[in-house]
C-alpha cells in the first residue's frame, strides 16, 4: 500500500481501517507522538510494513505541549550529561536539514550579571558548540551593554551587562509530528488517529505467550477490530505504562511524570526580538520565545501523578511563577495572569530515578523489551527523536528482516526548499500579495507547501484571525484532521500563536462540517468543546506555590 505524503486524507479513513484489520504488519506502533511518528517513518523507510495507531490525535499529548525548541539542552551539560548533549546538539542540524521550516535558526540569549559569569558561560557555550559540530558562521556572539542596548532595548543592562547569543532552532512540535506521519505514509505505512488500543493479543492463551497484535476501537465509529503484527512498539509517552500493564500487570512503575506549563502573552506586552533563557525566582532557567504576534514563557517542572488526563490543568500560581521571572530582567510594566491570551501544559514521561527532583532526572530515553516481546520506549527529548527511532528499528531488526540500507532520507513534507523559512515567507508575500506577517506564518507552518495551501483558499475566516479557508481544507485533505480541536490546536496552531485564536472558530467549523458531513448538533458540540478547552486553560486554579519549592543550582544569569 503506497501513498504520497499529501494523500493522508479523511476520505481514505475507511480504506485505512480495512487495511489495519486485514493485514499482518511487521510492526504495530502504539502512540502518535513524536517518538511513534519517528519510528513509523524510520521503519517504513527501511522496508517494514508499518501500522501506527493513535488513540487521540497525532501529537495530542506531550508532543504538542513542549517549549517548541530543537535544542541540545545546554543546561544538561552543567549536570554532566555530556553524551545526551552531544547527541541532541548534533541532531539539531539533521532536523534543520530535513525540515528547515520546522527547525528555524534563531539566536538564544543567555544573560550574565558579572564578567566572571560571562566568561563561564562563554566556556560552556563553546563546549556545547564543539559537541554539536557547529559551523563557524553559526558560532556564538559575545554581547556587552552597548550591544544589548542596541539589539534588545528593553533588557535590563544595569543588572545584566553581559550576554552570550548562540544558535538554537525554533520548531513547531505538533506540525513536526504530522510531517513525520505524512512522510511515513508516503513510504507505505498505514496511519490512523482516533483508534484506541484496549488490549494486547497473544499467540496463545498463555499469559507468557508472545504478543502478536492489539485489540482496537475506532473512537469515531465505535467499530472494533484486531490489528496483527510480528512486533508491537509501545510509544505512548505518558501512557506507556497503561500498555505495559496489559503485558505484565504486576510490573513496577518505570516512569516519573512531570508537568510543564507555558503561558502566552501578546507581543506588545513583552516586545522582545530574541529568544531568551532567564532565571525564575528560584534560579530555575526558563525560556522566553517570541513567535509572530505573541511571546510565550515556560516552562515549569513539577511532579504530576495523574496520567489519565490528556490536558493537565494550569494553576494561577504556575503562571505567576513564570511571569515573576520577567520583572527586573526586562523593562516592561508588571505582568499578571490577566495578560495571558492562552496557555498550555504538557506531561513529560521520564525514566524514573528515585530520590531525584524533577529537574535532575535525565531526559535520556530507555528502550526495554517485555516478557511478551512488547518493545517500550520511554523518556527522550523532542530533538533526539530520529536517533531514538533508529535505535528502536535496529532492535526490531533482531526479530524481523530490516533493510540495513534505508531509502535516502528525503526532506519532510514542506521541507524541500533552499534557504530559510524567513526568506521563503518574503518570497511568498511578494508572489501572493500577502502581508509579511501572514506570509511568514504560512512559510514556517507549511514550508514549500504554503502555495498549495493558498491554492485551496486565501480568504480569512475572520478579519482579526490569520486562519484561512485554505488551511482548513488542507488540514482535512492532507493532514487527517478529524475534529475542530485538531485544526485549531495542532494543525493551524491559532489557539496558541495568535492573540485572537478562536475568532475564526465558527467559520472553520462550517467548512469542516461540509467536508465531514457534520449536522448542526455536531457543529455546536465541536465549537463548545474547543471553547471550553481554551477557557479551562485560562481559568486558573490557585494551586500550591512554586516559589522556593526547589533550589536549583543550574542558572544562566
Amino acid at each position: 500500500m503506497s501513498h504520497q505524503p499529501q494523500q493522508i486524507v479523511a476520505a481514505q479513513r475507511s480504506q485505512r481501517l480495512r487495511a489495519a484489520a486485514d493485514t499482518e504488519f511487521d510492526l504495530l506502533i502504539v502512540g502518535g507522538g513524536i517518538t511513534g511518528a519517528g519510528v513509523a517513518l524510520e521503519a517504513s523507510r527501511r522496508g517494514l510494513r508499518v501500522l501506527l495507531l493513535e488513540g487521540e490525535d497525532y501529537a495530542a499529548g506531550t508532543s504538542s505541549r513542549s517549549s517548541k525548541l530543537i535544542h541540545g539542552g545546554l543546561r544538561y551539560l552543567a549536570k554532566g550529561d555530556v553524551e545526551l548533549v552531544r547527541k541532541t546538539a548534533r541532531e539539531r542540524k539533521a532536523v534543520h536539514r530535513i525540515a528547515p521550516h520546522l527547525a528555524a535558526s534563531r539566536r538564544m540569549v543567555l544573560p550574565a550579571q558579572s564578567r566572571g559569569r560571562w566568561l563561564t558561560l562563554r566556556a560552556a557555550v563553546s563546549a556545547y558548540e564543539r559537541l554539536g559540530q557547529v559551523e563557524r558562521r553559526d558560532k556564538h556572539e559575545n554581547w556587552r551593554t552597548r550591544d544589548l542596548a542596541r539589539v534588545e532595548p528593553l533588557f535590563n543592562t544595569e543588572r545584566f551587562p553581559f550576554a552570550i547569543a548562540y544558535r538554537e532552532y525554533l520548531t513547531d512540535d505538533a506540525r513536526l509530528v504530522v510531517a513525520n506521519v505524512r512522510a511515513a505514509a508516503g513510504h507505505g505505512a498505514v496511519i490512523l488517529n482516533r483508534t484506541r488500543v484496549t488490549g494486547l493479543v497473544r499467540s496463545s492463551g498463555s499469559p507468557s505467550a508472545p504478543i502478536i497484535g492489539a485489540q482496537v476501537t475506532d473512537t469515531l465509529t465505535g467499530e472494533r477490530f484486531v490489528a496483527r503484527a510480528k512486533l508491537v512498539v509501545n510509544a505512548a509517552g505518558p501512557w506507556v505504562e497503561d500498555l505495559l500493564k496489559m503485558e505484565a500487570p504486576q510490573k513496577p512503575s518505570m516512569l516519573t511524570l512531570t508537568k510543564g506549563v507555558h503561558v502566552v502573552l501578546p507581543r506588545e506586552r513583552l516586545p522582545v526580538h530574541y529568544m531568551w533563557v532567564v532565571s525564575a525566582p528560584d534560579n530555575r532557567p526558563i525560556f522566553i520565545v517570541p513567535r509572530g504576534e505573541v511571546v510565550y514563557v515556560g516552562t515549569t517542572d513539577t511532579e504530576h501523578h495523574d496520567n489519565a488526563c490528556v490536558w493537565p490543568g494550569i494553576t494561577r500560581n504556575e503562571v505567576e511563577y513564570l511571569l515573576a521571572a520577567i520583572p527586573g530582567q526586562f523593562k516592561v510594566d508588571p505582568l499578571t495572569p490577566a495578560d495571558a491570551v492562552s496557555a498550555w501544559a504538557g506531561l513529560r514521561a521520564l525514566v524514573a530515578q528515585p530520590g531525584k527532583r524533577p529537574s535532575e532526572i535525565s531526559r535520556s530515553e530507555e528502550i526495554v523489551t517485555g516478557p511478551g516481546g512488547l518493545i517500550t520506549v520511554a523518556g527522550g527529548k523532542l530533538t533526539g527523536y530520529r536517533a531514538v527511532a533508529k535505535s528502536v528499528v535496529d532492535l526490531c531488526g533482531k526479530r524481523v528482516a530490516v533493510n540495513k540500507a534505508a531509502k535516502e532520507e528525503a526532506p519532510l513534507p514542506g521541507g524541500d526548499f533552499g534557504g530559510s523559512a524567513t526568506e521563503l515567507g518574503k518570497a511568498l508575500a511578494a508572489r501572493r500579495a500577502l502581508d509579511s506577517q501572514q506570509a511568514d506564518r504560512l512559510a514556517h507552518l507549511y514550508g514549500s507547501e504554503a502555495d498549495q495551501v493558498l491554492a485551496l483558499g486565501e480568504q480569512r475566516l475572520h478579519p482579526a484571525s490569520p486562519l484561512l479557508d485554505g488551511e482548513v481544507r488542507w488540514a482535512l485533505a492532507s493532514e487527517d484532521a478529524q475534529g475542530l480541536e485538531d485544526l485549531i490546536y495542532r494543525r493551524s496552531r491559532v489557539a496558541l500563536y495568535t492573540v485572537n485564536g478562536l475568532l475564526a472558530l465558527d467559520g472553520a467549523a462550517k467548512l469542516m462540517a461540509e467536508a465531514l458531513g457534520w449536522d448542526e448538533a455536531r457543529v455546536a458540540a465541536e465549537c463548545v468543546k474547543v471553547r471550553a478547552r481554551f477557557a479551562e486553560d485560562l481559568t486558573l486554579g490557585e494551586g500550591p506555590s512554586l516559589i522556593g519549592k526547589e533550589a536549583y543550582d543550574v542558572t544562566f544569569s
